[in-house]
């Protein structure tokens, strides 16, 4: 059974597999419209998981595969030390359900990569604010951790350098951030914070499969009559 379709392979007709985002993205290819390259796991594959728990027979070699396809089309490979490939892994049912499932943002950052993210951007702040970011998804969405947690540690350093945003809290700030909240992560899981970017794409896809059960989204499915 093929499990991941690149945006440049399916259509608009093909929403019961692909889901409506992955379906209408690879219609907007076939009109010629720029779509940034990807590639989707299909509906059956979210089901298969559901229903045993693990990724079925095949599916992770296959991601893999398509990985290194996305790496070569655009000039960079995930967790990359010195110009690092950041992906998202959204959900996309064959019925919209807009907000319902988990989405993890800036996967391939560590603590290596964020140093080569810094360098070729020439913002310091930029990148460790995008770290810190990934780290409290992730954290929260993958490995189930209270967002408050996170939460907590920020408001208690804008109160110690004395500043009301986020915006106001250096690169330096953020950098001290990150390794607060990695340690939040070994605190709560015992385990380190995945440095493996492939490791984080596993579980992340793992997390965004499970979050078809979560509460919000069996509710949603409810009110709305979807099955």
């Amino acid at each position: 059974m093929k499990c991941v379709y690149s945006f440049s392979e399916g259509k608009a007709s093909m929403k019961e597999l692909l889901g409506g985002k992955g379906a209408n993205l690879a219609e907007m290819i076939a009109l010629g419209v720029p779509v940034p390259p990807g590639f989707t796991i299909t509906t059956k594959t979210c089901a298969e998981f559901s229903k045993k728990g693990k990724f079925p027979k095949g599916l992770l070699e296959e991601i893999k595969k398509h990985l290194a396809k996305l790496e070569k089309q655009m000039g960079k490979k995930l967790g990359d030390e010195k110009d690092p490939l950041l992906v998202s892994v959204r959900s996309g049912a064959a019925v919209s359900m807009p907000g319902m499932m988990d989405t993890v943002l800036n996967l391939g950052l560590n603590d290596k990569s964020v140093l080569g993210l810094a360098e070729v951007s020439g913002n310091a702040r930029f990148a460790w604010d995008a770290y810190r970011r990934f780290v409290q998804m992730f954290g929260n969405v993958v490995l189930d951790i209270d967002h408050h947690s996170f939460e907590h540690e920020l408001d208690k350093l804008k109160k110690a350098r004395r500043v009301k945003n986020d915006t106001d809290l250096t690169a330096d700030d953020l950098q001290k951030l990150v390794g607060i909240y990695e340690q939040i992560v070994k605190k709560t899981t015992k385990k380190s914070f995945p440095q493996d970017p492939v490791v984080q794409l596993q579980l992340a896809i793992e997390a965004v499969f499970s979050s078809w059960g979560n509460p919000r989204a069996i509710y949603y499915r409810q009110m709305n009559k979807i099955k």
